[in-house]
């Protein structure tokens, strides 16, 4: 039956066929685990097939394949031939192949298909999609359109998505997907149990599990009582780092009342623990990493992530394992522990949905200090607050320092501040063409609205900058030397005022030899 797509769906579709039409071939989406990627990409894969094209969905694990098989079959009614170990799609009439990596990456088996098969590479999971079987893949195609699909853009090994695609047609927030009600709210919650993990070394850019395993050993019967008075009448999944330390919880928390069970890859009867689980007769799933991806039970409110990972995209994965919405629950509690290593930064819970480093650190030690179980969107808000508060302290002083030097043109940073464009002073580059330095070009704009260039280290930040001026020109708001003239007059926020308000008390300042009129307090003063 065909479905209808969500808005935020349909603008992601519309933007792939954009980014395509532009020349784009290679496009990458981002939705949060939850908000129905493989709906989207079925119905790209259903435009693709109306066009005329063959279309080629990759993943990596065969539960991927059948759920996007599923999937398209229950949105558009296509059904999806499949290229894995000894099934093949070749002399299929059907123009959907979904096929696993690991097949379709030996030559022998690409081979088999003519350059021009497929016209269209749909990667699921495409965090995994930088690896040398999915460039071979796409070699051997080498005029397809090629969409990727992830919820978690970022790689453990630092590898850029950047080297595959040539661009992000959409991405959708954590915090908009909460916000407009299509995720559950988050509560995150810092549980005061100390955990050492500092001699614990890493392996493949990641802590090594065999060593997480025997540190978090001595600490099970601690956190199983923590668990009992925090979230003993919620549905919880707990993920580890070994299949024995799994076990040995499994066991633990039966011994402190909860009603547990234990996957693993080689579990016999992996299907009816989870049927069970889903169905309420366990109230506590334990698993060594087993269900990152994949594997969807709505009805999950807990999370335990006693795997601590640097790699932002696998706690994602877990995290998003609770994130879905179901009749009668209220939101997702995160529990977090107090991890302590020394030598390696690890993810918490505002690195789901903080993009500012200082915002991500001051959030976790508000969390870490309340204790109490704390919304997610509003304590990031909060965070933010705070270091708004101490970025524009730090501001005041160098604005002190600068009032001694004579310049024409105003720091990007006092301006970014002045107008609370906190994506531009937390901006990452993400592609290749963002990296570079800023061209002659982008220079001399910025110069010309007044915006001094030499502070700004990327063409991408110096796009959005440019972008950002132009958008607010246009909206009538005041222009950077406006900014940079009242506010050394005193004057707070005039990045927020209008255009016109700036621009008549500039002229009642001139008008006064340019000193403030008679009881004005710049401080204090709103248009």
């Amino acid at each position: 039956m065909p479905s209808q797509l969500r808005p935020y769906q349909q603008q992601a579709k519309t933007a792939i066929h954009a980014e395509w039409d532009k020349g784009h071939s290679k496009t990458l989406v981002v939705l949060p685990t939850g908000c129905g990627k493989t709906i989207v990409f079925a119905k790209v894969a259903e435009d693709q097939v109306l066009a005329g094209q063959r279309v080629l969905i990759l993943a990596h694990r065969g539960e991927l394949l059948e759920q996007a098989a599923e999937k398209i079959k229950s949105t558009t009614g296509l059904v999806c031939a499949t290229e894995k170990a000894e099934q093949t799609s070749i002399d299929s009439w059907y123009r959907i192949t979904v096929g696993s990596v690991q097949t379709l990456q030996r030559q022998k088996r690409l081979d088999q298909f003519a350059p021009d098969w497929f016209g269209t590479i749909i990667i699921d999971e495409a965090h995994h999609a930088v690896t040398d079987g999915y460039h071979r893949v796409m070699e051997h195609f080498p005029a397809a359109n090629v969409l990727g699909v992830t919820a978690t853009p970022d790689r453990g090994d630092k590898r850029n998505l950047g080297e595959v695609f040539d661009s992000l047609a959409f991405e959708y927030k954590l915090t908009d997907a909460i916000k407009e009600g299509y995720l559950c709210r988050i509560a995150a919650q810092t549980i005061p149990l100390k955990l050492d993990i500092a001699g614990v070394g890493l392996s493949a850019g990641d802590f090594a599990t065999g060593e997480l395993g025997d540190a978090l050993e001595p600490y099970l019967e601690q956190i199983a009582a923590e668990m009992a008075s925090a979230c003993r009448n919620r549905k919880t999944v707990v993920f580890l780092p070994l299949v024995r330390t799994s076990q040995k919880f499994r066991d633990i928390l039966n011994a402190h009342g909860f009603s547990a069970a234990e996957v693993n890859g080689e579990s016999p009867d992996r299907k009816q623990i989870l049927a069970d689980f889903a169905e309420g007769k366990y109230n506590v799933l334990c698993n060594s990493m087993l269900l990152t991806e994949g594997w969807d039970c709505p009805s999950v409110d807990c999370v335990v992530v006693l795997r601590p990972t640097k790699v932002r995209s696998l706690y994602s994965q877990m995290v998003g394992r609770g994130t879905r919405l179901f009749p009668g629950k209220t939101d997702l509690l995160l529990l977090d522990f107090l991890w302590h290593t020394e030598r390696h930064e690890l993810c918490r819970p505002a690195d789901l949905i903080c993009e500012d480093h200082d915002v991500a650190v001051q959030m976790t030690e508000n969390l870490a200090a309340s204790g109490a179980p704390e919304e997610l969107v509003d304590a990031a808000d909060r965070a933010s607050a705070d270091v708004v508060a101490q970025r524009e302290a730090s501001l005041a002083k160098q604005l002190a320092e600068m009032r001694h030097r004579k310049r024409r043109l105003v720091d990007p940073l006092q301006y970014e501040m002045s107008i609370q464009a906190e994506d531009l002073s937390g901006y990452v580059p993400a592609f290749g063409w963002e990296m570079a330095p800023p061209t002659a070009e982008q220079k001399s704009a910025l110069e010309r609205l007044g915006i001094l260039p030499d502070e700004i280290e990327s063409a991408g930040k110096a796009s959005l900058l440019l972008d950002r001026l132009h958008k607010r020109r246009e909206e009538g708001m005041t222009t950077p030397k406006q900014i940079r003239f009242l506010e050394q007059k005193g004057f707070r926020n005039v990045g927020t005022w209008k255009f016109e308000a700036a621009r008549n008390l500039i002229d009642r300042i001139a008008a006064n030899g340019w000193r403030l009129p008679s009881g004005m307090d710049a401080a204090s003063y709103t248009p």
